[in-house]
């Protein structure tokens, strides 16, 4: 979402831009899985709530589009049909270069260099807008011989989502369960979404202390320990049809750094994500804004 908030402001301001994404598909941890068989799950964020005018804004013209819907109470909204599509949409008719690893930046008289991993140089760019989680990003500025004070000082909890298909109803007919105390901390029934498919298909995440015990494990073993804990949130044993599990290294940021974003305006190189602002998918958001804010900012004072 920092991103694609990011990439759009510029563009809405007049700028060109090229975005570089290192996953197969864009949106981050607003992310959707299609199985082969066609089953899809959201296992990352879950929903996302607008309390700011900028957000609040942009998801009523999602919602009047039917790219985002109201899911239960508490003002949830979803991505319809899967938690991407919001991300998707800033992003339309954007240049995204996908399976991109970004590996180093360089830069010079012309501007910014990119390099991937292949080796493949990009550029050259009048400012680079780095939206990776605060330790990609230390660790992308520390490869490149740059500095950009800031990503250091924010932290993570990481975060095992169990995606599950089941034969029958899992016992709950809430569209979540949000548990205080034990291994599982949240479970989404998919079905209850708004553009969904039919089906008894959940996703459950685990509490970042039990993620944190058991993030490298390997994802079989952490797959089927999160299906018997499930099975005693629900009393019942659980034989799913399908179930996989996904770690999220990054999941929820627990010390944010208090600032919407981290721009170097001597460098053009900057810097958003939530981890700037809080554990919110509007905090991206709004770092992303206003990193594109202070980019229009520079260049203009350099004409």
């Amino acid at each position: 979402m920092a991103g694609a908030a990011t990439a759009r402001s510029l563009v809405e301001a007049g700028h060109a831009v090229r975005v570089f994404d290192k996953g197969r598909g864009v949106g981050g941890r607003m992310a959707t899985r299609r199985t082969e068989s066609g089953l899809r799950f959201d296992h990352g964020a879950q929903f996302l709530r607008a309390r700011g005018d900028g957000l609040r804004a942009r998801r009523d013209a999602w919602v009047a589009r039917g790219v985002a819907a109201p899911w239960g109470g508490e003002s949830r909204f979803v991505g319809v049909p899967g938690m991407t599509a919001p991300v998707r949409d800033l992003l339309d008719g954007l240049p995204v270069a996908l399976e991109t690893t970004i590996t180093r930046l360089a830069r010079d008289a012309a501007g910014w260099t990119l390099t991937d991993a292949e080796g493949t140089a990009t550029g050259p760019f009048a400012a680079v807008a780095v939206t990776f989680p605060a330790p990609q990003v230390a660790a992308l500025t520390a490869a490149s011989g740059l500095l950009l004070p800031g990503p250091e000082r924010a932290a993570y909890a990481p975060c095992w989502s169990l995606m599950l298909a089941l034969d029958a109803e899992p016992g709950f007919r809430d569209d979540r369960l949000a548990l205080a105390d034990g291994p599982i901390a949240l479970v989404s029934r998919e079905a209850s979404k708004p553009g969904r498919d039919a089906g008894h298909r959940l996703v459950a995440h685990a509490s970042p202390a039990w993620s944190r015990a058991h993030l490298e494990e390997p994802r079989a073993a952490v797959r089927d320990a999160l299906i018997a804990e499930l099975g005693k949130v629900l009393g019942r044993t659980l034989r799913p049809a399908y179930a996989a599990a996904h770690r999220w290294r990054y999941a929820m940021v627990e010390t944010a750094l208090g600032e919407a974003c981290l721009y170097d305006p001597g460098q053009r190189l900057g810097a958003a994500g939530d981890w700037c602002l809080g554990p919110r998918i509007e905090a991206a958001f709004d770092s992303g804004r206003a990193l594109a804010g202070r980019i229009v900012a520079n260049l203009k004072a350099a004409r």
